[in-house]
């Protein structure tokens, strides 16, 4: 069962699906720079005369997962795990003209074409964040990523659009204190988090 590290590892595996698409889809090329992947609150994030053609997934809203099956222990502790679903919202950002629809659509597609999170996918992803070959130092969090044991969840970890009214992304942004990008929010579900295990610092 997943540990008290699932949250980012989530995080950080959207940030690397994203990561890998956007260098997969040549969109350097198509943008005429580079582009990069963040994981901040978006009032952190660089706008304005300084903007720089960046995405940004941002775990915004964390509520209790309904689906849960009321047989599913936690292995070994006879405790119920935590469900939870995850909800992101991810924001494009750009200086010039048609960067943030390019950027946009890119991440659109690929979280359309990978609606699941394998665990395999998880594995390797988690694993290749969390080590390096060579002799680059990786931030403590990012290294601790490894003991989350996300791939080892009874359930498939699957990723929804989510569409909020106009209402709504206007109460968000006013909320994050954060000048208004093109955005998108999704959900990421289930995520199960064995209770006992997170208070030990696992």
């Amino acid at each position: 069962m997943s540990t008290a590290l699932a949250l980012a590892s989530v995080t950080a595996l959207l940030k690397d699906l994203l990561e890998n698409g956007l260098a997969s889809a040549g969109v350097t090329a198509k943008i005429g720079g580079d582009a990069t992947v963040s994981a901040l609150p978006p009032d952190r994030v660089t706008s304005g005369a300084d903007e720089k053609a960046q995405l940004n997934v941002f775990l915004y809203h964390v509520t209790p997962h309904s689906g849960m099956r009321s047989d599913m222990k936690s292995a070994g502790n006879g405790h119920r795990p935590m469900g939870l679903e995850l909800h992101y919202l991810l924001t494009a950002y750009g200086a010039q003209d048609f960067q943030t629809e390019i950027l946009l659509g890119h991440a659109l597609q690929l979280l359309h074409e990978s609606p699941v999170l394998e665990r395999e996918r998880i594995r390797s992803s988690l694993a290749a964040l969390s080590h390096t070959r060579d002799r680059r130092v990786i931030p403590p969090a990012q290294a601790a990523l490894a003991n989350s044991a996300l791939a080892d969840q009874v359930d498939q970890i699957t990723i929804t659009p989510e569409f909020l009214s106009t209402e709504e992304i206007s109460k968000l942004w006013s909320a994050l204190q954060a000048k208004y990008r093109p955005s998108a929010t999704y959900k990421v579900s289930a995520v199960f988090i064995d209770g006992l295990k997170s208070g030990r610092g696992s």
